[in-house]
């Protein structure tokens, strides 16, 4: 029954001689830039802030590298916002203003909306994802926290954040001694985009008690349904870039890499690390 059964949908899915050319649809084109938050934040369990990037020489370098990302030609810019289905259009770029880069750090207003305007784009989305009523939380970090202090694994794990938080710092020393675009790429190249310190997470569970492997799984959910919105708002030909927090930067590029009708495009390429490679990848 079974072999009849998938000889029947094989001869029900074969293309056809009228099917269309898959390979002539143009791809999604996305880049990924990660970005530290540039006031801080309260919700990150290691918080990376450097030097204002109000500062006038910030603010020249901020020019600099929206005017080597324009070379991108997007047409969609993505923030790290939550808005409203099925648009997801992020409300703040309408009242965008030049005061906004003089008074708001905020990543959205110094790096997407400043490159929205400079590229002449009007479609800055936003596609955060946080937890309804009902729905899980995302990073259930107190969870593992807890789980580690009941099996004795307390002073293990609070290594694991100090390492965590001296790299931090580390980072915050090194990229205050470049400009915004070698700073960008630093982030999107280096350890505040790496998913190390998720992975080291599983090394505290207990045979079925598995607090690491949840939150892995609930962070993979949130930027799953982040990229599945972004799905629903492009169409093939676009050129996105999606301007978020470093720490997604991983699996976003990877369900970047990994979609038919998609493919990745290097930040690095545009900020001037290694202008002139083309560095692309992903499934057409």
């Amino acid at each position: 029954m079974s072999i009849l059964f998938l000889a029947g949908a094989a001869c029900a899915t074969a293309p056809t001689a009228n099917a269309p050319d898959a390979s002539a649809v143009a791809p999604i084109e996305v880049m990924v830039l990660g970005t530290w938050h540039f006031a801080g934040s309260d919700s990150d369990v290691i918080s990376i802030k450097t030097d204002s990037v109000l500062a006038p020489k910030r603010q020249r370098e901020l020019e600099d590298a929206v005017q080597r990302l324009a070379a991108f030609r997007p047409n969609v810019i993505v923030t790290e916002r939550v808005t409203a289905a099925p648009d997801y259009v992020d409300p703040k770029f309408a009242t965008f203003t030049d005061e906004d880069l003089a008074t708001n750090a905020d990543e959205r207003v110094q790096v997407a909306y400043r490159l929205a305007r400079r590229a002449g784009v009007a479609r800055v989305i936003g596609l955060d994802e946080q937890p309804s009523s009902g729905e899980p939380d995302y990073f259930p970090f107190g969870k593992a926290f807890e789980h580690a202090a009941a099996t004795g694994q307390q002073q293990d794990f609070e290594a694991l954040i100090g390492a965590a938080r001296a790299m931090a710092e580390g980072e915050v020393e090194k990229l205050s001694a470049l400009t915004m675009s070698e700073a960008l790429v630093e982030t999107n190249r280096g350890q505040i985009s790496s998913p190390d310190f998720y992975y080291e997470l599983l090394k505290f569970d207990t045979g079925e008690d598995q607090p690491g492997a949840e939150l892995n799984a609930y962070w993979f959910m949130r930027n799953a349904k982040i990229f599945s919105k972004l799905i629903d708002v492009t169409k093939p030909g676009d050129r996105v870039i999606v301007v978020y927090g470093a720490g997604h930067k991983f699996w976003l590029d990877h369900l970047v890499a990994q979609t038919p009708g998609f493919i990745s495009a290097a930040p690095e390429d545009y900020l001037g690390r290694t202008r002139g490679s083309a560095h692309r990848t992903g499934k057409q």
